[in-house]
């Protein structure tokens, strides 16, 4: 476990748990979110290294009650159904990334955006199409884990023109959903570690300063920002 952060305003008190996952030259962060109260807990985007998880599960006394699925990626999928397979809880993913990209599995849920409670945990959940149509981005407390939409220095790939599209609105629809102190969780970090303040977003990610959709959609697809080996992943 990496880093513990404490959100004592949400239903009584939550906690988020930092997990950096690898594979290979990959690296991708899970996040372990507790109920104080039920010590039940939700994983986001369990990739790889399920002892990591464990780990966390046991140090926090909390019992696995869900998990929580950004988009279809392996990156973000690949130890969802040996988690809700091993502690029995379902797995969340919205209907259209399910529609979109064909994922299944025996304990999958689609979902729309209705919010829901896992003991005091309130989970609101924010389509954010862009990386893929179906990409979801998931509001707990004043904690925000955004997957591949949103990251502290940019935004995620967009596969084409209409994604581009589509990122910038997603981006713009966010803002709506947080405050200045909403604590972004990414799926991928290039420099600062999770749990950046959105104000500090406001300042350093360029994404988040274009007026208008051309301007942003002329910039996300230039060609050298879709050289994944550009970035220094930590």
């Amino acid at each position: 476990m990496d880093v513990n952060y404490i959100d004592a305003g949400s239903g009584g008190g939550t906690q988020v748990v930092v997990l950096r996952m690898t594979h290979m030259f990959i690296i991708s962060y899970s996040y372990l979110v507790i109920d104080y109260n039920s010590k039940q807990s939700i994983i986001v985007d369990p990739a790889w290294n399920i002892e990591k998880v464990e780990e966390a599960l046991f140090k926090t006394q909390s019992s696995l009650s869900g998990i929580l699925l950004t988009h279809s990626h392996p990156d973000h999928v690949h130890l969802a159904q040996p988690l809700a397979d091993k502690y029995n809880c379902p797995i969340w993913m919205s209907n259209k990334e399910i529609s979109f990209s064909g994922f299944s599995e025996q304990q999958l849920i689609g979902i729309d955006m209705t919010p829901w409670f896992v003991g005091q945990i309130r989970i609101q959940p924010i389509l954010t199409p862009g990386h893929t149509p179906g990409s979801t981005c998931y509001l707990v407390g004043n904690n925000l884990f955004s997957g591949d939409t949103l990251f502290a220095e940019g935004c995620g790939l967009c596969p084409d023109m209409e994604a581009a599209h589509n990122m910038y609105n997603s981006l713009n629809q966010l803002r709506s959903y947080l405050t200045l102190d909403t604590r972004i969780f990414p799926g991928h970090v290039y420099d600062k570690p999770p749990g950046q303040k959105f104000s500090e977003l406001l300042k350093c990610n360029i994404y988040l300063q274009f007026k208008n959709v051309n301007d942003f959609v002329a910039y996300r697809m230039r060609p050298v920002q879709n050289k994944l080996s550009l970035f220094d992943f930590r």
